[in-house]
């Protein structure tokens, strides 16, 4: 029989590998696209015209690409954070920040994707479409919803102690 942890880590396993093929797929998809819409600019005159939704398509894609890599980010240590100035808060107040920081981060991930989700089922019930694609305005929403929520769970995760964001020990670890 599997245990907890044993489970947790084959569902962060395939998070990490859908999350990968996903965010893959969708940046090969948006350079082949891209690449397609300039080679029929570039040689293929009035046919130019009927390829306008790529464009549209295109920053769709990059909205999506964006907000569902921010936890892959988050996990691996690579968002944007001042370590230094960090630890040295932590060092002297003897605060544990880093958990602080997972805390927030998770509590404000968590209300940006239900702001987020309130705005898709909003923008979703009036009936807004695209009028280059004509697919309902609210799926534009739904990206930040998606993303934020696998931000906090990474951030909930990082808080747990089963993600080591963190690329150095604690400083109250370095003091022992």
């Amino acid at each position: 029989m599997l245990e907890r942890s044993d489970l947790m880590k084959m569902f962060l396993t395939a998070l990490r590998l859908a999350e990968r093929t996903v965010l893959v797929a969708i940046l090969l998809g948006m350079v082949a696209l891209f690449a397609l819409n300039v080679l029929v600019r570039q040689w293929g005159g009035p046919m130019a015209a009927e390829l306008a939704w790529i464009d549209e398509t295109v920053r769709l894609m990059n909205l999506f690409l964006v907000f569902l890599s921010a936890g892959l980010a988050l996990e691996r240590g690579r968002q944007v954070a001042v370590d230094t100035w960090r630890d040295r808060i932590a060092a002297r107040t003897g605060l544990p920040l880093r958990r602080i920081i997972d805390i927030v981060g998770c509590l404000f991930s968590l209300y940006i994707a239900w702001m987020a989700l309130t705005m898709a089922r909003f923008v979703f019930s009036t009936g807004q479409r695209s009028p280059t694609l004509d697919v309902p305005i609210g799926y534009i929403y739904l990206a930040p919803a998606l993303g934020f929520a696998l931000l906090a769970l990474r951030y909930a995760l990082s808080l747990a102690g089963v993600v080591h964001r963190f690329n150095t020990p604690e400083p109250e670890e370095i003091a022992q």
